[in-house]
């Protein structure tokens, strides 16, 4: 299981970052607190103050093609938001 899928980079993401020094990640919905408390600080090398999680549903999303009407929904996701400790940083672009 892949703990950690990506950082969520979102207006909202970026003022929670700017403000509080807290960051955004997607994670497995399977995924504790825990699990993504240590993938985090061993990928970024960075200590973790506070960390709180909720699942975010899928959207139900439909659309019109030419055979005809399509609807669907997309995956639910975990959303882990943590708090690093003051004058830590994460870099996002680092990993590329």
């Amino acid at each position: 299981m892949e703990i950690l899928k990506k950082p969520i980079l979102t207006e909202k993401a970026s003022l929670l970052t700017e403000k509080g020094n807290r960051f955004t990640f997607s994670a497995d919905h399977r995924a504790n607190k825990i699990q993504i408390k240590s993938e985090i600080e061993k990928m970024y090398g960075v200590t973790i103050v506070a960390i709180n999680t909720m699942v975010v549903d899928g959207k139900a999303k439909s659309r019109y093609t030419k055979g005809g009407f399509v609807s669907g929904r997309t995956n639910k996701y975990k959303k882990a938001i943590v708090t690093l400790k003051d004058g830590e940083t994460i870099d996002y672009y680092a990993n590329i």
